[in-house]
């Protein structure tokens, strides 16, 4: 299975086909994915929720309409599974075949590099993390764009180089978009509290009093 030709083909069909959206792009690159984890076999079982997570496709109901477009337009044949504890399977056809190319499901040729890891929930855990920071300027792009200022973006970028981007010094940081958020949040409580007023105490007074004058 040449995968570099076939997508090729299925990026000239896209083009060429005028009925099929975004999200039927963003569908069927997750489904490839997940052919390429199951090392191009003819079919392959899919789940619901990793594939939606993975084609950032927020509704059930559009991920199903574009399933079952994209079957009826053949670019694949989707196996609707009713068992909750089995998922529905899936065929993509392989529109990279030539006169010239033998195509075997179970291998690859020796010019692509695969993924061979199987276990596809650790596969899609890493796609998902965020990488550290390149630079102090990543960071505060990041904090204009939450609207702060760039000294606070410096700060936390100097507090966890410092630390070598760690958690109490010892859980490495593998999303750092979500600890700026977190840093952002309690910085945030903090401007709230010092903008409190503080109740005026009318019993506390800094003039001296003679106590044994008469009222």
């Amino acid at each position: 299975m040449n995968y570099i030709k076939h997508l090729n083909a299925v990026f000239q069909k896209f083009y060429a086909d005028k009925r099929l959206n975004t999200t039927h792009v963003s569908l069927y690159m997750a489904l490839f994915q997940f052919w390429n984890l199951n090392r191009f076999r003819e079919e392959f079982y899919i789940d619901r929720q990793e594939v939606m997570e993975l084609s950032k496709i927020g509704s059930t109901a559009t991920y199903h309409r574009c399933l079952k477009q994209m079957d009826s337009w053949n670019y694949l044949k989707y196996f609707p599974s009713h068992n909750p504890y089995k998922g529905s399977k899936i065929k993509l056809f392989n529109f990279g075949t030539t006169s010239e190319q033998v195509v075997n499901e179970f291998e690859t040729s020796s010019e692509q590099a695969l993924i061979h890891n199987t276990n596809i929930n650790k596969q899609i855990e890493n796609i998902n993390k965020t990488k550290l920071p390149k630079n102090e300027f990543e960071v505060i792009d990041f904090f204009k764009k939450k609207k702060w200022p760039a000294n606070e973006a410096k700060k936390f970028y100097n507090h966890y180089q410092g630390i070598g981007w760690k958690i109490g010094g010892k859980i490495k940081i593998e999303d750092w978009h979500a600890t700026a958020s977190n840093w952002i949040l309690k910085a945030n409580e903090f401007e709230t509290a010092d903008a409190v007023p503080q109740k005026k105490d009318n019993l506390r007074t800094n003039k001296n009093k003679d106590y044994g004058q008469p009222l």
